[in-house]
């Protein structure tokens, strides 16, 4: 007979990572979650009850698994329940508008659907014959989740899993309006997760402060080292700069990852200079580019700071700048990571001259194994083998990338993936509306402030308010334009829409209303 221990043992899965300390370190504090927690051994327990309450929905090998949730040990234990099981879990933001949800699950191919029940007001709006969703469970208070995986095995459900294996689908917004969903293996985690901790050496001393929503990709990729290494994590359902000072000093917080936002929120405290944060070794940041000062604070007050950048389709982290080059290169994200190749490349993917601009692409074990259900836009991604990110960047000599822009005129606003494509083809629904372009502006808050430029049919009117409105009823709260601009909108001559003059105009019409 098989021996499926046996195979799993040699793969480099993320169950048989937890499963591995369960056996070792049964004792040692795995998670804490709101003040509740959870060693190794119970959390194992929990995340197997949940594999075998899956399997009772005759969940599988290649099987997804969809869910909502705030950060708690529920998404956790979905994560790996669904490693153990060889299927793919599918973390949905609950930032989504009902629309935007409704069309990832029916996409994924989600079979069951696991999500907080806060959020039953937007999933209510979901037309659930859209997606073969057979089972949904609801997690808190009033939920079923307790009950559903209460009389469930504990035992290891023993599911042969290769490290080949998708384990997630990742959305990511595509320039078309509709996300695509970046499919990435248990290898493409594992590979990615190893070169984080040679930049970040860890040991299972070191606790990990996680108040970043756990379905971004980055975000999970702080969880993922220190559980890898059997150390400890501390979860916030949402991000409070106050309490997560209380924390770092109550839980001995040794790293954490904060988006600028939440930097410059946290540097404010006037409590700050109170309390003992000195156990933080590694303050980090990403998903916009960091202000130069509050990157100098940050190493004035703690010594340490780095920065990475890379996307989703590469697991996601291709560059890191690590304290030593912080301030030497302060405008840089930094040099390629181990296991990863980068090349700046033209249009016809020819090498530019070192310090040129041009598109980054990628190629390395990381790079995810394609996107669900779309063949084409798979094999327009990997031209030639690598991996074509859309970023435009530069290189010096000494490996040092510095990002121009984005090839597909992606906004970062709070650390969140915006596609002005998809918040254009709301506002064209509008009858009145000719033209709309939407934008990205900078901001020393946000990174980039999404801006909308307006213009309507002859004969019509409408306010500033209203495109706002038409915005907020179908899409997430955080691609709502915080300005809008009726204007004409300038086209080249072959009649594509000059964006980049948009963005220089724009920053100059408001640096001019600022000085008077």
């Amino acid at each position: 007979m098989e021996d499926i221990a046996y195979r799993l043992s040699k793969e480099l899965v993320w169950g048989e990572i937890l499963a591995r300390h369960a056996r070792k370190i049964p004792d040692k504090i795995a998670l804490i979650d709101e003040g509740r927690t959870f060693t190794y051994g119970e959390f194992n327990t929990r995340v197997n009850r949940l594999a075998h309450a899956l399997i009772q929905e005759g969940i599988g090998r290649g099987d997804k698994v969809a869910f909502v949730l705030y950060n708690c040990h529920e998404i956790l234990e979905c994560y790996f329940a669904a490693f153990k099981l060889g299927a793919v879990a599918v973390p949905l933001s609950y930032r989504l508008a009902a629309a935007e949800m409704e069309y990832a699950l029916g996409n994924c191919d989600a079979r069951v659907f696991i999500y907080d029940e806060e959020l039953k007001e937007t999933l209510g709006k979901i037309d659930w014959t859209k997606n073969i969703v057979q089972k949904k469970i609801s997690v808190g208070p009033a939920g079923e989740y307790e009950s559903w995986i209460a009389g469930c095995s504990d035992q290891e459900p023993l599911v042969f899993v290769d490290d080949e294996d998708p384990a997630f689908i990742m959305y990511t917004a595509g320039t078309t309006g509709k996300p695509k969903g970046a499919m990435l293996s248990h290898k493409n985690m594992y590979v990615q997760i190893t070169n984080w901790i040679i930049m970040n050496p860890l040991t299972t001393d070191d606790c990990w402060y996680a108040p970043s929503p756990l379905f971004h990709i980055a975000a999970l990729g702080g969880v993922l080292p220190h559980i890898f290494v059997g150390a400890k994590n501390v979860l916030a359902r949402v991000y409070r700069p106050l309490d997560t000072l209380k924390l770092i000093e109550k839980e001995k917080i040794t790293g954490i990852t904060l988006i600028p936002t939440m930097w410059i929120d946290f540097l404010q405290l006037k409590e700050l200079d109170s309390c003992d944060t000195s156990s933080l070794r590694i303050c980090a940041s990403g998903g916009a580019i960091i202000p130069v000062e509050i990157k100098k604070k940050i190493i004035e007050r703690w010594g340490r700071y780095s920065e990475s950048f890379g996307q989703t389709e590469m697991s996601p982290c291709v560059t890191q700048l690590l304290s030593k080059d912080a301030i030497r290169k302060t405008t840089s994200v930094g040099q390629a990571i181990l296991n990863v190749e980068i090349r700046v490349v033209d249009d016809q993917d020819r090498d530019v001259p070192l310090g040129q601009t041009g598109e980054a692409i990628y190629r390395g074990p990381n790079s995810m194994l394609g996107y669900y259900k779309a063949p084409e836009a798979t094999a327009e991604a990997f031209k030639e083998g690598w991996f074509h990110s859309g970023d435009l960047i530069r290189m010096d000599e000494e490996g040092f990338v510095y990002v121009a822009g984005r090839k597909k005129d992606m906004i970062i606003s709070g650390g969140e993936n915006i596609y002005p494509a998809e918040i254009e083809d709301i506002l064209f629904e509008d009858q009145r509306i000719l033209e709309a372009a939407v934008i990205g502006l900078p901001d020393p808050r946000w990174g980039e402030n999404v801006v909308a430029v307006v213009k309507l049919k002859p004969g019509m009117t409408m306010t500033e308010e209203e495109v706002m409105e038409i915005c907020a009823r179908k899409l997430a709260k955080f691609k709502k334009p915080k300005l809008v601009f009726f204007d004409e909108i300038p086209r080249s001559g072959a009649g594509k829409v000059l964006k980049y003059q948009m963005r220089e105009h724009y920053i100059k019409t408001l640096s001019l209303q600022e000085l008077k």
